[in-house]
Formats: C-alpha cells, structure tokens, sequence
C-alpha cells in the first residue's frame, strides 16, 4: 500500500490517538521552538514572520545533499540562505512552497541581484533519499539544493533544535503520513538564523521580507 501524505501547520492528523500525538508536537514545538525564540526582540516589521535580535546560530548537524556530500552549517557561510522542511510526497505546501521561492528566485535572477540559496531539508529520510531529491528539487530550480539524512532519528533531532514539529503518523496496512510545520529560516552569511517567516507565503511579500532583513543587517 503507497502511505499517504500530507502537510499541516505544527497539528497532526490523529490515527494513532490524538492525545499521544499532540503530546509529542507539543514536546517538539516547546523544545525548539524555545531555543529559536527565547531572549529575541524584533528591530524591523515583516509581512510574514519575525525578525530575530540578535541572530541565533544555527545548531550542529551533519547531514547529505542530493548528491551525497555532506551538508552542514558550514554551507550556509558567505551567502544568504533560505532553508524550510517538507517532503517530496507532499501533495501541497511544499511544491507550492517551493513553487514561490523559484518564482522569487526568477525575479532576482532577472533584476541582476544576489539571490539566497534555498535549502530543502526532507522530514522523510526513509523514502527522500539523495536519488530522490535529485530528481525532485532541480524541477523547481535547478539551483535549489535538497538535503536529507541516513536515518530518520537525525532529522527529527535538527528539526527538535529549531522549533519544527515533525510526526510520522502510521496508517492501515503498515505505511504513514507525515506531517511537518511549514516556516522558512532566514540564515545570514554568518550561518545564524535572521529570522523566521511562517506566511502566507507570496513571491512579492517574500521579496519584500528578504530585502528588509538583509538591509536590516547592512
């Protein structure tokens, strides 16, 4: 039986007991979520999330990109970056996601400006192998890098440390959904987190949102 999938914000669908699950996402969220926000105050508005003062580093992690090198902070050095979690069976906010950063993309591409990398860190290590995201993230962009791990646990680690809440629901006849919540980090050329956007995300409030917080940074 193919699982299914699907994407909500921070709120698992239940199949195993609601209450189980929630317990887990709230764990998640208080977690990583505490370590991103605690001690920030925003110097600048968004349209869609929050501005970080003062940066917050990201965390150690050691994962792959789609062709099987490793992947780390040190990759987010020397150039502004954009990084979110999804996966490649998502039937709807990642390809839209992904969609609207490619459009943005476009947009600085054809305006001659620097233009951040976009990072797409799979929540699903068992199917999102380095072949899968191979083929999945360049039909976006084929500038887009797809980041993945050998194992699940990794993942959810990372995921835990910056606030993300990740639940692999297991479903009738031995399969699972997979539900994740949907923001975008902003990560500066220092590899810290700038600020986090949680949407409604559009090509223009996107734009608009990355001018503000790299002109915020000087």
């Amino acid at each position: 039986m193919t699982p299914q999938s699907r994407t909500r914000a921070f709120v698992p669908r239940a199949i195993v007991p609601r209450a189980i699950v929630l317990m887990g996402v709230a764990a998640l969220l208080g977690s990583g979520a505490a370590l991103v926000w605690r001690h920030t105050s925003p110097q600048i508005e968004l349209a869609t999330g929050t501005y970080l003062a003062p940066a917050r580093a990201l965390p150690d992690f050691s994962l792959i990109d789609q062709r099987g090198a490793p992947f780390g902070p040190r990759n987010f050095d020397g150039h502004w970056s954009l990084m979110f979690f999804g996966y490649t069976n998502c039937p709807d906010f990642c390809p839209t996601t992904l969609t609207t950063l490619a459009a943005m993309e476009k947009n600085l591409r054809t305006e001659g400006a620097a233009r951040p990398q976009v990072v797409f860190i799979s929540v699903d290590a068992q199917r999102d192998t380095p072949q899968q995201l191979a083929k999945y993230v360049p039909y976006f962009d084929p500038s887009f890098i797809g980041v993945t791990a050998a194992d699940q646990p990794t993942i959810e680690a990372l995921a835990r440390k910056l606030g993300v809440a990740v639940a692999l629901v297991p479903s009738a006849g031995g399969g699972y959904t997979v539900d994740h919540s949907g923001a975008i980090f902003v990560v500066d050329p220092a590899g810290k987190i700038a600020a986090i956007l949680t949407g409604p995300f559009t090509q223009d409030t996107l734009l608009a949102d990355f001018d503000r917080i790299v002109a915020a940074h000087g």
